[in-house]
């Protein structure tokens, strides 16, 4: 049963009850939202305004259409390096066709770089209406959870080298260059840490730096382990920016912190922003980008929304309505060059934990954004950007979730290598080319698991008995194996086949078991199965009267050694 909606004619019923909750709710959806979305923008190197619109289009518009009423969305870290990489390699691309004043030439690169991203963004949108309308949803779900999995931790790694750097007030340098991607980053991580030894340096303090972020990961920690649990609706995320805000200010430490506009609906910028839409629209890596986001967006909304199914009973999402409002949202978002949305199941969780009954909720957690930014901005520039670094540190951190590896190690030892493969080749390259690589290397595995057939056949003619162990699934391409063992069998022979290490028997290997079977009953021979073996492997409506000789027999292993050597694919 699905999550029941608010009607006209249950309006007044709903104001006297649920809306009391939803109201309670959005307030903790809120506060959490808050920091997390200034974290992201600080990550990805934008105005926090622009993390901040995303949140509102993801609270008053994608929560009117959600096909997951209890979702919440908005920007998430899972985009972050998509997002970054585009902005980075747009203004070098700038870079290198500006011939205008220098000083200007790094304002106006952001500009062109901005620009690129909403048009990327507007596509994903675009793709993502055309995916919900087309009713692929649910065709996201059949991507392989060591794929998905690997690819939230490469995104987790990456967010902890880059950002690591942020919360020590480091800036990260590759032979003179600002460090770009994991690789590089890792390698700058140790120089990182001696400068906060070095406390006879005269440049920023980063010692103090680490220590707010130490103070902000900690209090985390422990408010999520040992808070009352009256007190457990405080987001910890927020009470670790504003711990560390107040020891920042109270002890006047010199670090960087945010830098807000008065007025940050000024950060609004439509598609007109820049004059250089030809270079813009032409160029290959904006529609790659969009694809990647695209799908990547859309992986990430709908696991979550599956995850939100699991936490409310009687919740169930509608995943192309999702999928559909998921798009809508990100038109929106790349019209006004904010920050790509996904739902995010941090603040989705939040939402079903507090309180949350319908989509109401959602919505005003959108209400209590814009107001904030209206209102509020000012506060922001109290808040130390080691803090945010240490925020996004910790998320980054649970994305690789070290409880889904040991789940995977167990699973067997192809899936955790399909994860971890994944994981390297984000982290050492890029998004895309892990993804991909992961995707084969799932498809590679099917194949081969529904290639690999093995059989073992015994024959004993003393006694005119024979068993055939099959292993593995028996399809058409094994079809040749399968009846190559069937004519080793002599005449006269009862032969027992052995199916209790069969994965799967499709129509083609089950019907020329049963015609080699008549021809053999001709010749005196008999065939002795253990048809209920077969249930869940193969289904069929079959005469068996006279193939089966009784109505279960125990296949057994006969002495004697076997005829050939086992048949493997």
């Amino acid at each position: 049963m699905a999550t029941q909606e608010t009607s006209p004619a249950q309006t007044a019923g709903y104001f006297s009850g649920t809306f009391r909750k939803d109201f309670v709710s959005s307030i903790v959806v809120f506060l959490v939202a808050l920091p997390l979305c200034i974290g992201i923008a600080v990550a990805v190197g934008v105005n926090p305004a622009r993390a901040l619109i995303t949140g509102i289009i993801g609270g008053l518009v994608v929560g009117c259409f959600s096909g997951s009423p209890l979702q919440v969305s908005g920007p998430a870290a899972g985009l972050f390096v998509i997002v970054a990489d585009l902005i980075a390699s747009q203004k070098a691309k700038f870079l290198g066709f500006y011939a205008g004043p220098q000083e200007s030439a790094d304002g106006l690169s952001m500009t062109y770089a901005l620009a690129a991203l909403g048009f990327a963004v507007l596509l994903a949108g675009v793709l993502q209406i055309v995916a919900g309308k087309l009713l692929i949803g649910r065709w996201f779900q059949a991507v392989s959870p060591a794929v998905i999995n690997g690819m939230l931790a490469g995104i987790g790694v990456l967010i902890i080298v880059s950002q690591f750097h942020v919360m020590l007030d480091h800036e990260a340098l590759w032979h003179g260059h600002k460090a770009h991607g994991g690789l590089e980053y890792m390698a700058t991580i140790p120089e990182a840490i001696w400068k906060c030894f070095d406390l006879q340096g005269t440049g920023p303090s980063h010692h103090l730096a680490a220590a707010i972020g130490i103070i902000t990961i900690l209090t985390m920690m422990l408010w999520q382990g040992f808070a009352p649990k009256k007190l457990k609706l405080i987001p910890s995320a927020l009470l670790g920016i504003v711990l560390a805000s107040i020891v920042a200010v109270v002890w006047n430490f010199p670090l960087k912190n945010l830098a807000v506009p008065q007025n940050l609906l000024d950060e609004v910028s439509f598609l007109n922003s820049t004059s250089h839409w030809t270079s813009v629209i032409t160029d290959p890596a904006v529609y790659t980008t969009a694809l990647v986001i695209a799908l990547v967006a859309s992986a990430e909304t709908l696991l979550c929304a599956t995850a939100i199914d699991k936490m409310k009973p009687g919740h169930k999402t509608n995943h192309d309505k999702e999928l559909t409002a998921q798009g809508i949202g990100n038109m929106l978002c790349g019209l006004v060059g904010a920050l790509p949305m996904t739902g995010v199941i941090v603040r989705s969780s939040a939402n079903v934990n507090a309180g949350g009954q319908t989509r109401g909720a959602t919505i005003m957690h959108g209400a209590w954004l814009l107001l904030f930014i209206v209102l509020l901005p000012s506060i922001l520039t109290l808040v130390p950007r080691a803090a945010l670094g240490a925020l996004l540190v910790y998320t980054g951190f649970k994305l690789v979730n070290i409880k889904q590896i040991k789940e995977l190690f167990r699973t067997g030892w192809t899936e955790f290598g399909i994860y971890l493969t994944t994981v390297v080749l984000i982290v050492s390259f890029d998004l895309l080319i892990g993804v991909v690589a992961g995707i084969v290397l799932s498809a590679v595995k099917l194949l081969v698991t529904f290639t690999r057939f093995e059989t073992d056949l015994f024959i004993t003619e003393e006694e005119k008995k024979a068993t055939l162990a099959l292993h593995g699934a028996a399809t058409f391409l094994r079809l040749p194996v399968l009846t190559e063992r069937l004519e080793e069998i002599p005449a006269e022979v009862e032969l027992t086949v052995d199916l209790s290490n069969l994965t799967y028997i499709d129509h083609a290997c089950f019907e020329a078991l049963l015609d080699w079977a008549k021809q053999h009953e001709k010749t005196g021979g008999s065939l002795v199965i253990d048809w209920r073996l077969l249930h869940g492997k193969f289904q069929k409506e079959m005469d068996v009267r006279q193939l089966e000789p009784r109505d279960s027999v125990e296949p057994r292993k006969l002495s004697g050694k076997p005829s050939t050597k086992t048949a493997t694919a």
